[in-house]
């Protein structure tokens, strides 16, 4: 069945999951989900301009080009998996609670210099978005990168099932998603499923020398490793962040547009892995350079007299932290931060809140506003904090900000990059 199906895919390459958002010649997958039924849009899908729609519910079945299987979800990702065998390919596949994303986009910029690359858009990095990632490959592309992302044990072993990567790296193990994993040793337990996936099949790990639970999970596989020290494969040097990361390797310095010192890991597995593919350096300078930021991640923005860091995609402690630490050792000299919660830490969302709160007033920042329901049911104790217990009560009473440097930084759903309209 997977075999024909491929047969058709190959005429049809493109795959469309949304009935509104059809193209021609497209094959549509009806999924389902807890508030919708793809199967009911398939005959609009078609009329719309699809070849094909991939169903799972014979009363929706009208028309000779709707293909019924089981289950459309489970036909998707074993869809995906056999053209990934396919496509006889390189797969670098990461994970990690921090920087995913940006890592991915640095990679694919760099290996983009000698290679045809493929590489996950945006952050669709989930059961869905991994196959549709192998699914956009194709016989053009020579190296394959595949982001993926996890809330719960066990996701990414599956993910791994799927795209049987042949190299893998994870950014790190944060405070991220602490709900689903159940805690900082869940959340270790999980994102390293990637590496016994890896050493399990015996592949190829990428490891950050410079942190010492990654070096403790992979001591027994293939590695290339990466770091400051003389016994990394490749030593790489941290120079500076004020605020853009600065690095060096061997006698080339590369000047990245990107802030705060937390990218500096990022950047580095970047030119490791660039390196191990045999990317010409001054190459792998010239991507890295010219990288700029986007989506709210880490960007500058200057409007009227302030100079605002965005870094509102989204946020754990550990990468609150982060980020804090960084924009506490800027030279600036009037400094002011707009933090709001951050989601999906389970019964521990009171005290991780608390410590932010506590953390963030020990910092040379001046004045401090944290917004939600969680940043309000800390307590507050410090005279450079204000507390808002939502994004409306922060607008009611927003602050007159001049000739100062703003950090805002959030989980995505608190849209804190409506700050700027305020400004």
């Amino acid at each position: 069945m997977i075999a024909a199906l491929h047969t058709i895919f190959k005429k049809h390459p493109v795959i469309c999951t949304d009935s509104r958002n059809i193209t021609p010649n497209c094959i549509f997958f009806a999924l389902k989900g807890e508030n919708f039924n793809g199967n009911i849009y398939a005959e609009e899908a078609l009329k719309k301009g699809a070849s094909y729609a991939i169903i799972d519910e014979a009363a929706h079945q009208s028309s000779d080009n709707m293909i019924l299987v089981e289950n459309v979800l489970e036909t998707l990702q074993k869809l995906a998996n056999y053209h990934r065998h396919q496509l006889n390919i390189p797969i670098i596949s990461l994970t990690g609670s921090n920087g995913k994303t940006t890592t991915k986009e640095l990679i694919n910029v760099v290996l983009a210099k000698k290679f045809q690359t493929t590489a996950t858009k945006g952050n669709l990095n989930n059961h869905i978005g991994v196959p549709l990632t192998l699914l956009s490959m194709n016989s053009e592309t020579e190296i394959g990168i595949v982001e993926m992302g996890a809330n719960h044990q066990k996701e990414i072993a599956f993910l791994s099932s799927i795209a049987e990567p042949d190299y893998g790296y994870i950014t790190n193990f944060g405070k991220a998603h602490l709900e689903g994993f159940g805690g900082v040793e869940g959340v270790i337990k999980g994102k390293s499923e990637l590496y016994d996936y890896l050493k399990a099949n015996d592949k190829f790990i990428f490891v950050n020398n410079d942190d010492p639970k990654q070096v403790e999970r992979t001591q027994d596989a293939n590695q290339y490793t990466f770091g400051s020290t003389d016994t990394s494969t490749i030593t790489i040097q941290f120079i500076e962040a004020n605020p853009m990361v600065h690095v060096q390797v061997k006698d080339t310095k590369i000047r990245s547009q990107l802030i705060g010192a937390y990218n500096f890991s990022n950047i580095a597995v970047a030119i490791a892995i660039g390196t191990y593919f045999k990317v010409d350096l001054s190459d792998i300078k010239d991507a890295i350079e010219s990288y700029i930021p986007s989506n709210n991640r880490s960007q500058i923005i200057l409007k009227e007299s302030n100079k605002i860091i965005l870094d509102a995609y989204n946020a754990n402690p550990t990468s609150m932290k982060a980020a804090l630490d960084n924009f506490s050792n800027l030279t600036d000299t009037s400094k002011i931060a707009f933090l709001g919660d951050m989601f999906e830490l389970g019964p521990t969302a009171t005290e991780e809140h608390q410590h932010i709160n506590d953390y963030a007033a020990s910092l040379q920042i001046d004045t401090i506003y944290l917004i939600g329901e969680h940043f309000n049911s800390t307590e507050d104790k410090h005279n450079n904090i204000h507390i808002y217990k939502s994004f409306e009560s922060l607008k009611q009473n927003f602050p007159k900000v001049k000739n100062s440097t703003l950090l805002i930084k959030g989980s995505r759903g608190m849209a804190l990059e409506r700050i700027l309209e305020l400004l």
